[in-house]
This record gives C-alpha cells, sequence and structure tokens, in this order.
C-alpha cells in the first residue's frame, strides 16, 4: 500500500487509448505473449471478470493478469454483460475465454462464468482493476488451508485530481481496521468482487442471484459460510487496484465520500459483534 504515490505497476498497464479502434495491434500481441505463457487447458484456478461497457479498461485488466507469477495452471474468462461498446471486440482480440450473458448484472454474468469455468479455484476480478503478479498466489494460498472455502482480499485507490494518495491510504487504513471488525461475525460485507475467491464446487450449489443488484458478491460469501470458514487475505502486496468513482458517486467529494463512509459503518457497527446470520433477503448497502 502506498501512501504518496501510485504502484509502478499502473505504469505499465494504465493505456492512454480512449477506444478500441486507438490500441495498436501490438499491444494486443504483447498481451498475448504473456498469456500464452500462463494459460491452461486443464486449469486449477479460473480469474472471472464481468464486464459491461469496459472496451479499454478490460484490456489493462488483463494486461496486469497476464503478468501473474504462480504455480497454479490458470484460465481468465471474460464475460461480457451485453455491453453496447467495444468490449467484444476486446475480448475477442484477447487469448481468454469470452462469454456473453445478455441479463444485465453481474450476478447473471459471474453465474454464467463460473458454470463455464474449469477451475477448482474461482478468482473474481473487477474490468476497471490493476492486479499485482502475485495476487492470484497469495489469493490461493489462503483458500487452500483445511476447512476455507472463501477468501476476500484488500484493495486500494488510485490517487487523482481531488483524491491526493496521502488522504486516500487514511481512507484504506480505516476501511482495514473496519474489515477486521466485520471478519468477527459479518464476512460478506468485506466480501466483493474485486477480489475475492472461493472453491467452484460449492460455488455452483449456492449460486450467484440472477439479479441485477449490487451485493451479488456478499451474497454469495454468506451462501458460503454453511459449508466452511470465510478468510482475509491480509496481504498488502496483493491489493487490487481500483480508481475512485465509487467514491465519486453522487458527486462527492473526498471528504464527503469519507463522511458518508464513517456514518454508515457507524449505523452497524455494533451488529458486528452479533453472531446471527441475516436471511436469504440481505442485501449488501454499501
Amino acid at each position: 500500500m502506498k501512501l504518496f504515490n501510485n504502484p509502478s505497476l499502473l505504469k505499465d498497464f494504465n493505456y492512454p487509448y480512449e477506444k478500441f479502434e486507438d490500441v495498436p495491434q501490438q499491444v494486443f500481441d504483447l498481451v498475448n505473449q504473456d498469456l500464452d505463457k500462463i494459460s491452461s487447458d486443464n486449469p486449477t484456478v479460473t480469474i472471472l471478470i464481468a464486464a459491461w461497457n469496459e472496451e479499454i479498461n478490460i484490456l489493462r485488466c488483463v494486461a496486469s493478469l497476464s503478468k501473474t507469477l504462480c504455480n497454479y495452471p490458470i484460465e481468465i474468462i471474460v464475460v461480457n454483460n451485453n455491453s453496447k461498446d467495444k468490449t467484444q471486440a476486446t475480448i475477442d482480440k484477447l487469448h481468454v475465454k469470452g462469454l456473453f450473458e445478455e441479463k444485465q448484472g453481474c450476478g447473471p454474468a459471474r453465474q454464467w462464468g463460473q458454470i463455464n469455468a474449469k477451475g477448482k479455484y474461482v478468482l473474481l476480478a473487477d474490468a476497471d482493476c490493476f492486479y499485482p503478479s502475485c495476487w492470484v498466489e497469495e489469493m490461493i494460498k489462503i483458500l487452500k488451508k483445511p476447512d476455507v472455502v472463501c477468501v476476500y482480499g484488500r484493495y486500494s485507490f488510485i490517487s487523482e485530481p481531488g483524491f491526493p494518495r496521502w488522504k486516500l491510504f487514511i481512507l484504506e487504513k480505516l476501511k482495514d481496521i473496519i474489515s477486521e471488525f466485520r471478519q468477527l461475525n459479518r464476512p460478506y460485507f468485506n466480501a466483493y468482487g474485486i477480489s475475492m475467491g472461493y472453491i467452484r464446487e460449492l460455488g455452483l450449489k449456492v449460486g450467484f442471484i440472477n439479479d441485477n443488484f449490487w451485493g451479488d458478491d456478499g451474497q454469495l460469501c454468506l451462501g458460503l459460510m454453511k459449508y466452511g470458514k470465510i478468510k482475509q487475505v491480509r496481504s498488502n502486496k496483493a491489493r487490487a487496484w481500483t480508481g475512485t468513482r465509487t467514491l465519486q458517486r453522487g458527486g462527492h467529494n473526498f471528504s464527503k465520500a469519507l463522511t458518508s463512509r464513517i456514518v454508515k459503518e457507524f449505523n452497524r457497527f455494533f451488529s458486528n459483534f452479533n453472531s446471527k446470520l441475516p436471511d436469504d433477503s440481505y442485501r449488501k448497502t454499501s
């Protein structure tokens, strides 16, 4: 986790292109060379990405994943969730398994992805994020432990004007502290598709919610709790990196985003100590 600067990996994959037509063929060729080195027809790990209108972001994400260093054969599945831009064209140029899901929502897209996955383990990644080369190794290392059925990792924000890195660092530290309290009885509030993994066989038993709502990832985690342990991957070097658009939702600047999150967490803080699980009507609210 960086205090003053964004990580160096962003410089390698944060391509300046604005649309699919701008991307030189050489960029795809270089990414595919790396993908061919790590991809397998008999994978242990499936990296599953749902993409909606992400024609350039999905290239950046897959490019970062192409540098994966791990001891497991992997496959990368990208599900085009009925995009209206050139997301499909980008997927077709990359050496990944491309799928299409017409029904809108990460839940339907991820469900179709896990049905078609070959790996024993599924790692969820977001199309607009960057991943360090150790991410797969660190996630699976915890997921393979006895009785563990699901893991989630930490993530950091990419600084930009109005959201300096040192302020984001403070926010992330607070978020990490809160996650420790959530882990006691509410780990599903920490489970986001930006960095999450689970045993595919059990994921198929639980299934993703077939609706377009925010929280399908936490809902899956909640369903998996009856099969075993949910663990947090605390490795800072394995953090995923994402933009600040979720912080800016509703026109928020940094101060408003921080205040909003503090209020939300305070309102439900004491529920972290209640071991009673919610029913199937659970929906993630932040």
